[in-house]
């Protein structure tokens, strides 16, 4: 199987979902001085305007379009690829936005479960499904589908995430093999620990009591310490290259080795990784 040729960013048209906010808002600024043009998308209108105002300042020779949109609506997908196409045949879709729910499974509703589904996954899968007919126009187009961490391993109480996550990596894979002879790449990215709002934008299951879900979110956050900056820089240098997967942070790495190398030791990992630094943040909180 040989190799596509490098992607060229200048002159073509980013699409980015979760545009708002960490990883997506510092991919759009790369690209942005890259010279592509861009269609950036979120549900927060107002943190969506400022970051899209700030690109269109700093990039006067870029252009740069927002659609505010909530992806849970993904019946409404077609009406959303419709106005991205409008702006002309999109070169780069970026499918990174994201949500989080805490909580064991015998604590979260089916319908919980779902709505992580319907946004991390299938509005995924959906918007490319609309879009691709205009990628496949665009010779030498890109896919990037941002799952996680936790689209490698498999840790306690986030049972929808890595539902959601590894079966983003799944299609991405499958994706990948079947744009190749199209002339299509596909990036599959595996961030660990960048510093984005998805704790603090993370939703409670109504069976997990509020203390316990504000502990969690508060843990969690405190593990996401990557510059988003320096994690967009990566994606997009894996995009050029046309490489199909990147690990971001030394943590997704190691982790990355012990699920294909020692999968039925991940859970030791884990404990290690993690549970050490909860248990460490509790204790210090105990002699406060």
């Amino acid at each position: 199987m040989s190799r596509l040729p490098p992607y060229q960013f200048r002159g073509g048209l980013a699409v980015v979902t979760g545009a708002a906010s960490g990883i997506g808002e510092q991919l759009a600024k790369h690209l942005a001085v890259r010279g592509s043009n861009l269609h950036l998308i979120d549900r927060d209108e107002a943190r969506l305007a400022v970051v899209a105002d700030r690109i269109a300042r700093d990039n006067p020779a870029v252009t740069v379009r927002v659609t505010v949109f909530d992806l849970e609506a993904i019946e409404r997908l077609p009406e959303l690829a419709q106005d991205v196409i409008e702006d002309g045949f999109p070169t780069l879709l970026v499918n990174n936005a994201g949500v989080a729910l805490g909580g064991q499974f015998q604590q979260l509703t089916l319908e919980e479960f779902d709505w992580v589904l319907r946004v991390n996954f299938r509005a995924a899968v959906g918007l490319t499904h609309h879009l691709l007919p205009a990628l496949l126009r665009s010779p030498g187009s890109h896919v990037v589908n941002v799952s996680s961490v936790y689209g490698l391993v498999t840790p306690r109480r986030q049972s929808a995430y890595v539902a959601s996550k590894f079966a983003l990596r799944g299609f991405s894979d499958v994706l990948r093999l079947e744009l190749f002879d199209h002339g299509v790449g596909v990036t599959t990215v595996y961030p660990g620990g960048v510093r984005t709002r998805i704790a603090a934008n993370s939703r409670r299951a109504a069976r997990v009591p509020v203390q316990e879900f504000e502990a969690g979110r508060d843990w969690v956050a405190a593990l996401l310490t990557y510059p988003p900056d320096r994690a967009a820089a990566e994606i997009l240098a894996a995009v050029q290259r046309r490489r199909p997967r990147v690990l971001i942070t030394q943590t997704a790495h190691f982790l990355d080795v012990i699920a294909r190398l020692a999968p039925a030791r991940q859970a030791a990992a884990l404990e290690r990784i993690f549970g050490r630094d909860r248990h460490r943040r509790a204790s210090k909180q105990r002699h406060i």
